[in-house]
């Protein structure tokens, strides 16, 4: 992959960018799959600063920002949840994002439905999409992530894989709205410097409690 073509002001690598992920599978049939929460979590962090995805940076598409004078970059991997490291770790090395810098958002299927979980580092949890960016930074687990419930079924794991690429139920979808805002506003504490306070805001957090 050639980055230089990519290159401009908004893009010279930088010690203090952060990177945001979000993780889910390409294609209009997965928009609304529960896998693809991740993709809809930064879609809102990109809506909120008014800027658009590019093709194909990477095996994934980029959205450049700037947060308080500082480079942000927005990543949805186009690679298959599986594989998402092909995409994260190229982009992670040419911005020079360290890992504390790196704030993966994805679905949980061990929490329930719209639960948030945030933590700045730790083993992938079962999550291929996790393993496959831990492996691509070289083993190493020291990032942030925000994992939001999608639900778990009670039995055998083809029922989870079936589970995880099943669009929201209509109840669901009617509640993602506010799910998505409290993601994108942990994010953006996280951003901030902020994780232990987001943490303790949105960690055990129930809806309509």
């Amino acid at each position: 992959m050639i980055f230089g073509r990519w290159r401009g002001r908004e893009d010279e690598p930088t010690g203090d960018a952060w990177l945001v992920v979000g993780l889910g599978n390409p294609g209009k049939q997965y928009e609304r799959n529960r896998h693809n929460i991740g993709f809809r979590v930064v879609d809102e962090l990109a809506r909120r600063r008014g800027v658009q995805f590019e093709r194909s940076k990477a095996k994934g598409k980029l959205a450049t920002a700037r947060r308080d004078g500082r480079p942000l970059y927005l990543l949805k991997p186009q690679t298959f949840v599986n594989l998402s490291g092909r995409s994260v770790g190229p982009v992670a090395r040419f911005y020079k994002i360290p890992p504390e810098r790196l704030l993966v958002v994805c679905d949980d299927i061990d929490l329930p439905f719209a639960r948030i979980r945030i933590r700045p580092s730790g083993s992938s949890g079962g999550h291929n999409g996790l393993r496959s960016i831990i492996e691509a930074l070289g083993n190493r687990q020291d990032f942030p992530r925000v994992r939001i419930g999608v639900g778990r079924p009670l039995h055998v794991r083809e029922v989870v894989v079936g589970h995880v690429l099943e669009d929201f139920s209509p109840s669901e979808e009617s509640e993602l709205g506010s799910v998505i805002a409290d993601a994108a506003d942990a994010a953006e504490m996280i951003l901030d410097g902020c994780i232990e306070q987001a943490m303790d805001r949105y960690n055990g957090l129930r809806r309509g409690a």
